[in-house]
């Protein structure tokens, strides 16, 4: 690692257990921005957007600050976290037997520059049917996470296929963040 810590701008355990997977150390700090999309902004500026917005709200001096933001969308349409069974059910309908674009953009800043991008990956949900839906929401897993679903949990038995990062689709593209994070001078071996 650099001589500069680490900041996951992000309350999300996933992107930590992600960061811990590839041996970094890094402190939490949650962001309280609201994460709202602007009037007729497409979903890759909205998540580059809020990444962005997410690191550069919790820089510390002498520090790196990751920020990252995924969105579900079907379409122009974004899911995000369902707010109960009926919005989750609804959400698992409509992603059923079809692909969806899972968008995640990342945000690394050093206070002095910050660079953004954003990976998208492509799901394939089988069918499902509302007894499903019920009984997933049951579990309590898809209550905090975008598109009502964990690829990493028990929804991945809806996933058919898979284009593109898987760990962004859990919420971090490991690969392109590292790329990200060695040119802010972040070490990995």
């Amino acid at each position: 690692m650099t001589s500069r810590g680490l900041v996951l701008a992000s309350s999300s355990p996933r992107r930590a257990d992600l960061l811990r997977q590839v041996g970094l150390e890094f402190q939490v700090r949650a962001t309280q921005l609201t994460e709202e999309r602007k009037a007729g902004e497409r979903v890759k500026s909205y998540v580059r957007r809020m990444a962005k917005e997410k690191a550069e709200s919790v820089l510390l001096p002498n520090h790196i600050t990751l920020g990252a933001d995924t969105a579900v969308s079907l379409g122009r349409r974004i899911f995000g976290k369902p707010e109960s069974l009926e919005d989750g059910s609804r959400m698992l309908m409509a992603l059923s037997g079809r692909w969806h674009k899972v968008v995640t953009g990342i945000a690394i800043s050093d206070g002095d520059h910050t660079e953004s991008l954003v990976v998208t990956s492509k799901v394939c949900f089988r069918n499902i049917t509302a007894d499903e839906a019920h009984e997933y929401w049951a579990t309590g897993e898809p209550k905090d996470k975008c598109g009502g679903y964990a690829i990493q949990g028990r929804g991945a038995v809806f996933v058919e296929r898979l284009v593109g990062s898987y760990s962004a689709v859990v919420g971090l593209p490991l690969n392109e963040t590292e790329i990200m994070l060695k040119k802010f001078g972040v070490k990995f071996w």
